[in-house]
């Protein structure tokens, strides 16, 4: 059984994506905790529901989309943290400073209290409730953050794992999970599933197409591939997830069109003088533009022909926490494309001979030398008040986070350069559609370049094409701010009630508080691993479900703040201070001290690491979401202090700038250069100089500015998605039995879905079973498909003869054997039973009748549908054994050519790969592998060749195989 479930982004514009797989035995999979920048927590409803079942979690791309709600998860739903996470490490990396910059740019991101949950326990502020709007949930400290994703489970790519299921997850049953390349962000996943028949591949937001930075997904076997059969482990799944994002867009030229077209569009800005802001997020996609314009920047220096329109252009790269995203970019090459490598082997290269000549520094793929970070606003503020009437101001090209103009540095610097009709803004990606009641300024741009209301500017490409800059007219433009507000008074009051209710309903349920609800999903507290054994301890447990019952039903009056009797025992944990508790008369838990019990966890390799307790020191330094040093005491430990240290962290204490954000000329060179090499200006002795907003209880206010928008819009097609063609080549190559579409609006959805019925009943042969609708699904939002596999299985009775003559073969640790045999009727295995029974002696009659009495049987699948006797599966009678000729035997099992070649290389052969996927030993013998999975052996007798090669190469893989004969 295997049903699929929608909880976001299907049949509709909003680009957030969680999905629910339910397996056999009651196995639930979460693929995804996608959010969009409304941050509206009713979305997350569905998905809290679902949490006390979940077995284990998937994260798929390190975007938004894909995992925002991650963190708000952990911190504010019980149970979260303990349902096993697994990704990549590139996903998880760059996941981590993406919600650390969302949570430092925005107090939205941390939501607000529901009305009605505020309702339900104010009962003696419920005038109050019904005015208080807006209440701020706490925000998660960038500690939180950084052990909520040391959480997450890393994976390689092609990397087969039985993972482990939640402490409330039903036995897994074998079930297994593979990453693949996605494309499309660094890490991104295609998730294969594999649960007894069921085979599911789990492909949302993939892009086959190579790009500058992110190689192709690896349907057709990964960059450099080059196969036309879709790899075995991703071909003829039995459901195929994929989204249809993008399923009516045509290619356009390719990569270097796509490229071209977007430096025309900087060129014909910047050669007026005016700035190009580009939004884009600020952990995944922004690598790839990063790469391309820093390397634009380099070739338009390095070419003495060029126009020099780059030259003369400044290039920044606008968000809070730009430095640890690329810090970790350099860190992960080997997760991109083999160019990338390539490039960096050069430079490696080059720097030796070199031998650390200045002039080739920064000469990395991410070592940038003319793309400038910015960390802070009031660097952004410098950076707009620079003179901007004069015609000759040199361009800018800045791209800044986030790419839906909602939080981040793009906003500040939208609202600067709106009025400037020289500027322009290039969207590199469909906005979502946001809320119903309100629109992103990136979703209202979006309309306006499809409009075209106030008319085009047409530039010209350097192939001859037309490039089209909408203007905007001067239309007003909503820009909303959003700000804490302290709490006070009657709201104030409101809050603490709440909060201590929470807590205490936390504490009570769970035996380890809200600090139980953020362990690891490895520890567990005592009340889970400890089993009552009198009677006590359950009335024990009685009277404390009595007492939160009645302190909750008090906890609007008067009892605001838990009472020491009721903490019980947990006092000595839960306040401080308290040291002695008295223990004399006390029955059950309250005997001894309430300490919680780590249950040590192993898997094959021994018992479970967790990867949290070996971060390094340059991992624990991005702890921080404001490029604070968190590890800073840790690096002190077996290191001597010089004795200016204490004045610089004096100095470092009082001053509000970033230790090791971008440009800081304290961690130059000691030549007036900052750390990416450029020359210190007025950008780096800023300070910031806006208010600090409070950090104890507050309320959410927003500020509504309209701004007056006389810039112009373009757009280029930079998703880094599959498109039309993509779509309609590889899914008739990975033929699934099940096809289900999501992530696409509805009609991207059903234009796909007609084509993909129309390929695949043309690929199954015209006018079978007509259209065959039901192997497409489109379901809803919300709309659960049943999308299991159709299979027909027959039980029969083996006869006892038979089973005496079977010879089984282990094949990577499963039973396989053939037989041939002769299949009764029930009615005459009955029959042939009671012959036996009446031809054994009296003394072995007992015992053989209850073996063979279909009564007394134990029949497995029909026994509960059913009580008939089932057929008997029995030798072959001795005159009909000469009239069906002998079955011959099989060589069942997956021969591998890299373990071939090294059993060859280990025999004293000399092997080789050639061509595409060609095994050729000693130069005579080819061994190749189809499609299929059959092994071709070809041999050329050559003058002067090695003898036996070709035998030698029989055996080995022979060797490799099973040999299962007939029975």
């Amino acid at each position: 059984m295997f049903t699929f479930c929608p909880l976001q982004g299907a049949l509709s514009e909003g680009l957030s994506s969680q999905s629910l797989l339910e397996l056999d035995g009651g196995v639930k999979i979460l693929v995804d905790v996608g959010w969009d920048e409304s941050f509206d927590t009713e979305k997350l409803k569905e998905l809290e529901k679902q949490v006390p079942t979940l077995s284990l979690i998937l994260l798929t791309h390190a975007t938004a989309s894909h995992l925002a709600a991650f963190v708000h998860c952990c911190k504010n739903i019980p149970l979260f943290t303990r349902i096993p996470v697994y990704a990549t490490r590139p996903v998880i990396d760059l996941g981590r400073t993406l919600t650390q910059d969302l949570y430092s740019s925005t107090p939205a991101a941390a939501t607000t209290i529901p009305q009605s949950s505020l309702s339900e326990t104010a009962y003696a502020y419920s005038q109050t409730a019904s005015t208080a709007h807006n209440l701020l949930l706490q925000s998660p400290t960038p500690d939180e953050i950084a052990r909520y994703f040391g959480l997450v489970q890393p994976l390689k790519y092609s990397q087969p794992l039985e993972p482990l299921p939640s402490p409330f997850s039903p036995p897994l049953n074998g079930l297994t999970i593979t990453a693949y390349n996605s494309g499309h962000t660094l890490g991104g996943t295609i998730w294969h599933i594999q649960h007894g028949l069921e085979s599911i591949v789990y492909a949302v937001d993939w892009n086959q197409a190579r790009e500058n930075v992110f190689a192709g997904a690896a349907w057709l076997g990964g960059a450099g591939g080059g196969g036309a059969e879709v790899i075995e482990q991703l071909r003829k799944p039995t459901a195929l997830i994929c989204s249809s994002r993008g399923g009516d867009k045509n290619a356009t030229g390719g990569r270097a069109k796509r490229d071209e077209q977007l430096l025309d569009m900087i060129k014909a800005c910047v050669s007026r003088g005016g700035t190009v802001l580009i939004p884009v997020d600020s952990s995944a996609r922004v690598l790839e533009m990063a790469y391309l314009l820093e390397h634009a920047w380099r070739a338009d220096a390095a070419d003495e022909n060029s126009d020099g329109a780059l030259r003369s252009t400044k290039l920044y790269l606008a968000g809070r926490n730009m430095s640890s995203t690329m810090r970790y970019a350099r860190s992960m090459l080997e997760w991109m494309d083999d160019s990338i490598v390539q490039e960096f082997e050069a430079f490696a290269e080059d720097q030796r001979r070199a031998n650390g000549n200045d002039s080739k520094k920064l000469g990395g793929p991410f070592d940038f030398k003319y793309l400038r970070l910015l960390e802070r606003r009031a660097q952004i503020a410098k950076l707009l008040s620079r003179d901007a009437e004069n015609v000759e101001t040199q361009g800018r090209v800045i791209l800044a986070s986030d790419s839906s103009l909602e939080w981040g540095l793009s906003k500040d610097l939208l609202k600067g350069l709106a009025k400037d009709s020289r500027n322009l803004v290039i969207l590199t990606d469909r906005p979502s559609s946001g809320s119903a009641d309100k629109s992103s300024v990136a979703r209202t741009l979006w309309e306006w370049w499809k409009e075209r209301k106030d008319g085009v500017a047409v530039e010209q490409s350097r192939s001859g094409e037309n490039l089209e800059l909408i203007y905007a007219g001067g239309r007003e433009l909503e820009i909303r701010e959003a700000r804490r507000q302290a709490l006070e008074g009657d709201e104030l009051a409101l809050y603490q009630q709440w909060l201590a209710t929470q807590r205490q309903l936390q504490a009570t349920q769970q035996a380890g508080g809200a600090g139980g609800l953020e362990a690891a999903a490895d520890t567990v507290d005592d009340a889970s691993s400890e089993s009552s054994s009198d009677s006590e301890d359950d009335g024990e447990q009685q009277g404390k479900a009595l007492n939160v019952s009645t302190a909750l039903g008090q906890a609007g009056r008067k009892s605001v703040v838990v009472k020491d009797e009721d903490l019980g025992v947990n006092i000595l944990i839960k306040k401080k201070g308290v040291y002695d508790f008295d223990t004399r008369g006390k029955k059950g838990r309250e005997r001894s001290f309430p300490l919680a019990v780590r249950r040590k966890r192993n898997d094959d390799f021994g018992e479970l690491i967790r990867p949290e307790d070996f971060l390094r020191a340059e991992e624990k330094e991005d702890d921080n979401a404001d490029g604070g040093n968190v590890a800073a005491d840790d690096d002190k430990l077996g290191k001597k202090r010089k004795w200016d240290d204490v004045a610089k962290e004096a100095r470092g204490a009082n001053s509000r700038r970033p230790l090791n954000r971008a440009g800081s000329a304290e961690h130059g060179e000691g030549d007036g250069t900052t750390a990416d090499g450029f020359v210190a200006d007025e950008l780096d002795d800023v300070e910031d100089v806006e208010p600090e907003e409070p950090v104890g209880p507050s309320k959410l206010i927003w500020h509504t500015e309209n701004v007056a928008a006389n810039l112009r819009i373009g757009y280029v097609d930079f998703s880094g998605l599959h498109d039309k063609r993509s779509l309609n080549m590889l899914i008739p190559l990975i033929q699934p039995r099940k096809l289900i579409l999501i992530a696409g609006s509805h009609e991207e959805t059903m234009a796909l879905a007609e084509d993909c019925r129309t390929a695949m009943n043309l690929e199954a042969g015209a006018g079978e079973q007509g259209k065959r609708a039901g192997d497409v699904l489109t379901p809803r939002v919300g709309e659960s498909v049943d999308a299991s596999v159709d299979t027909n299985a027959w039980v029969v009775k083996l006869a006892d003869p038979l089973v005496k003559k079977l010879k089984w073969q282990n094949v990577r640790g499963l039973g396989i054997v053939t037989i041939s045999g002769r299949l009764l009727a029930a009615a005459l295995a009955s029959q042939s039973d009671k012959d036996a029974e009446s031809s054994q002696p009296d003394d072995e009659h007992s015992n053989k009748r209850q073996k063979t009495d279909p009564s007394s049987a134990v029949v497995p699948l029909s026994s509960s549908l059913t009580t008939a006797p089932l057929p008997t599966l029995d030798v072959l009678p001795a005159t009909a054994q000469h009239r069906i000729s002998a079955s011959r035997p099989l060589h069942v099992g997956d021969l591998r050519l890299a373990d071939l070649r090294r059993a060859m290389l280990s025999a004293g052969h000399h092997v080789e790969f050639r061509g595409e996927g060609v095994l050729v030993v000693d130069g005579t013998v080819a061994v190749r592998k189809t499609a299929e999975g059959r092994v071709e052996v070809e041999s050329v007798g050559l003058p002067g060749s090695r003898r036996g090669t070709m035998g030698e190469v029989k055996r080995v893989i022979y060797e490799n195989l099973a040999v299962v004969a007939g029975a």
